[in-house]
């Protein structure tokens, strides 16, 4: 096994999890960082943090393994996707299967670091993880089983850290699902025309025409669920101050959209990072 065979196989692991596009794992990540300094109304603990921090790589890679393992058939017929590891034969479907094991035995060492509602919440969130990639086969909303399985690390913060889920707790949580819901119909627009040629089920296909509409209407749900968490926990004005930012940053994407060219939906999807950023900037300024 030569230097160059290792490497190749490395960057195909690599790929598999994501890890060269990070923009699945930060969209991940900022609900949890919001929820981690929430929950808290200051600075998490660092042992929280971290062992938050990890569990978010842990599973974002178990995700991205499984949802590689289940649609390898359609990902090679669809030109995005045909050269991902597995449809591409860089990695072995029994390959994934060890590397997907390690990755969830990995959160579960994390997660017994944690109090008993904690780790019960886990059990929920790897079934969530589980059951997403087969949605698109049966529903067309598989985006808002991605929602919950994306917020679900909002109820494990505040379960670790207060060892309760309060109403903000799951008013941040139904922040977050409307928010997946606009950034992966988004995502969805970019592959609708495949979805269609595959059979593959979203909710850019379900919401056809209206589909613009429909997202303006969830971004505008996304923000009046903020302010009203911002007005119930008494945040700062830098807090509303980020809302006023991601009102134009919706605005921005909504003008990306507007003529639904794939590329131009790719870009409105990448765009939600920063709305990601800018309202963890507005919780850690506003607590």
């Amino acid at each position: 096994m030569n230097f160059s065979y290792k490497v190749t196989k490395l960057v195909a692991y690599c790929s598999l999890i994501r890890g060269n596009q990070p923009v699945g794992l930060l969209l991940l990540l900022w609900p949890t960082l919001w929820a981690l300094w929430l929950s808290e109304m200051s600075s998490p603990s660092f042992r929280v943090f971290l062992i938050f921090i990890l569990g978010v790589f842990s599973m974002r890679s178990a995700g991205c393994i499984v949802n590689d393992l289940v649609d390898w058939k359609i990902d090679s017929c669809i030109k995005r996707t045909c050269k991902r590891p597995i449809p591409s034969g860089l990695v072995s479907k029994k390959e994934a299967k060890i590397l997907f094991l390690f990755f969830v035995f990995l959160s579960f060492s994390l997660v017994l670091m944690m109090n008993e509602k904690t780790i019960f919440l886990s059990f929920i969130g790897l079934f969530l993880t589980l059951i997403y990639p087969f949605m698109k086969r049966y529903t067309n909303l598989p985006q808002m089983v991605l929602g919950i399985s994306f917020s679900w690390p909002i109820p494990m913060v505040w379960a670790e850290v207060t060892q309760s889920l309060p109403k903000i707790c799951w008013l941040l949580f139904l922040a977050n699902i409307f928010w997946v819901m606009v950034y992966d119909t988004q995502y969805a627009m970019v592959d609708r025309s495949d979805d269609l040629k595959v059979g593959v089920r979203s909710s850019a296909i379900l919401f056809n025409r209206y589909d613009k509409l429909i997202i303006g209407c969830l971004q505008l749900s996304v923000l009046i669920v903020l302010i009203l968490i911002g007005w119930k926990i008494h945040l700062a004005k830098s807090f509303y101050y980020s809302i006023f930012i991601i009102f134009l940053l919706f605005i921005y994407q909504q003008m990306l959209i507007a003529d639904r060219h794939p590329e131009d939906c790719f870009q409105a999807f990448l765009n939600n990072n920063w709305v990601g950023f800018v309202l963890f900037l507005g919780i850690f300024f506003g607590i």
